[in-house]
């Protein structure tokens, strides 16, 4: 019985290490970017020795992908009503934006770095061509379709939360539903050109 409560109580402390360590990893990742970030970083700030995040993660790469999983959503999302479709996306994703940090991590990193790009890239294929797809499109549709859908919200991404242009930092939630919406809803529903 002694050796169960053990070995229940290393894997609470282990749990808690990763945790630690996701949590410093997904700070310098937001702040430094994947580039300049380091293991030796991430382990200061995480208060533990450097090889205690490679025995839990591998590598940077590894220790990356756990620290920037993301996971949009998209099939809970609800399809009606239908002519509301690009609005109801466009204000999800401006929620995600404003409430992960991570996804700006991500996307400074995707630009540069396979290991990210594949990560954001796994969003279109197993998030959004589905979600097409459920729209009734055929498949080669689907794939175009939430191609130009991704590349609408991410263009968005990047002015309003990476580069931080003014203009697309000054306009409101309500306003840059207003003008993406219909675009998305286009991309998803309208008829093919």
């Amino acid at each position: 019985m002694t050796g169960t409560t053990e070995n229940q109580q290393a894997a609470r402390r282990s749990d808690a290490t990763r945790a630690t360590i996701l949590d410093a990893a997904r700070e310098r990742f937001v702040a430094d970017g994947y580039e300049k970030a380091t293991i030796r970083a991430i382990a200061r700030d995480a208060k533990i020795d450097p090889s205690m995040v490679m025995r839990y993660y591998g590598n940077k790469a590894g220790l990356f992908a756990a620290a920037v999983a993301i996971d949009p959503g998209l099939p809970g999302l609800s399809l009606e009503p239908r002519e509301e479709i690009g609005r109801t996306l466009v204000r999800h994703f401006l929620t995600l934006w404003e409430e992960n940090g991570e996804l700006t991590a991500l996307m400074r990193v995707g630009a540069t770095d396979p290991a990210a790009a594949d990560r954001m890239q796994s969003v279109l294929r197993e998030q959004m061509i589905p979600l097409a797809r459920r729209l009734g499109h055929e498949p080669e549709q689907a794939q175009a379709r939430a191609a130009l859908c991704v590349s609408t919200v991410l263009g968005l991404a990047l002015t309003r939360y990476v580069l931080r242009f003014p203009a697309s930092v000054a306009l409101g939630r309500e306003e840059i539903v207003d003008w993406l919406g219909p675009t998305v809803q286009r991309y998803l529903t309208a008829p093919t050109p």
